[in-house]
């Protein structure tokens, strides 16, 4: 089956599971932190690991490491292709 409009490729994946992913996750060992973002950069633009929201909304960190949830509150139930 092909697609029209938009390059497959670009469409990131959930480290965990493969679904399309919503959320980024990074981390930064010396400060102990662990945060999620919303995914709306494109795969060059930013590091760290993209997951499904499933899979983002089970992380927890390790032991003495602080989760940040900067994503918005109110997201929408299917993302864009630009973002999927």
């Amino acid at each position: 089956m092909e697609f029209i409009g938009y390059d497959r490729r670009m469409i990131e994946h959930c480290v965990r599971c493969g679904s399309p992913a919503a959320v980024r996750m990074a981390f930064d060992y010396q400060a102990r932190t662990v945060w999620l973002d919303d995914l709306v950069q494109t795969i060059e633009a930013v590091g760290g690991y993209a997951m499904c929201e499933f899979h983002a909304g089970r992380l927890t960190p390790p032991v003495g490491w602080t989760l940040i949830d900067r994503r918005e509150p109110d997201r929408p139930l299917f993302a864009t292709l630009e973002v999927a």
